[in-house]
């Protein structure tokens, strides 16, 4: 056989769409999970440092705003929430597979169903997080100016925590692709 058509065989062989196809769909399933929870939970703290931070500074100028402002850093706090109830609803959707289905199509759907739903999830409240962080930030800021902007301001704070909630539902649907073959 001449080297260049052994070199060809053994380029197809090392493939991405074939690479992919040997990992175990347990793996993206898990991958998946801890993505969705890890990210949200970046989100979240990442939201809660940028509301705090404001909160404290704002706080010097008008220590009144300090309770009313915490609500705030409790819709941070929910995005981190929202990424554990997906990560308890996705943990639920792993089943045991007899190995001779482990590299199953359906096997692989449900693995991968698992993985983009963590994915979509984590990224969801990451932004999400950034944005009430972003959104709470100046709300402490102008309530200590005006305290008559605080609530205004946090009815756009609700409508930017809708993106975790919509992020959650998402992943919520892609993971009911996540059926395994049955024994």
């Amino acid at each position: 056989m001449p080297a260049s058509s052994s070199a060809a065989m053994v380029g197809a062989s090392s493939t991405w769409s074939r690479a992919l196809m040997q990992i175990s769909p347990y793996t993206f399933s898990a991958l998946g999970i801890a993505i969705g929870i890890g990210v949200s939970a970046l989100g979240a703290a990442w939201g809660i440092l940028i509301t705090g931070s404001s909160l404290i500074g704002a706080a010097v100028k008008a220590p009144r705003i300090t309770s009313k402002n915490l609500i705030s850093v409790i819709f941070c706090e929910a995005v981190a929430i929202y990424g554990v109830i997906v990560a308890i609803i996705l943990q639920t959707k792993l089943e045991s597979v007899p190995p001779s289905q482990l590299y199953a199509p359906e096997s692989l759907r449900a693995g991968y169903a698992i993985f983009a739903s963590g994915i979509v999830v984590g990224f969801a409240n990451l932004a999400c997080g950034l944005c009430v962080g972003i959104i709470g930030s100046s709300c402490a800021l102008s309530d200590a100016q005006n305290s008559s902007l605080f609530v205004k301001i946090l009815v756009i704070e609700i409508f930017g925590s809708a993106l975790g909630l919509f992020g959650v539902i998402v992943g919520i649907i892609m993971s009911a692709q996540a059926t395994w073959p049955s024994k």
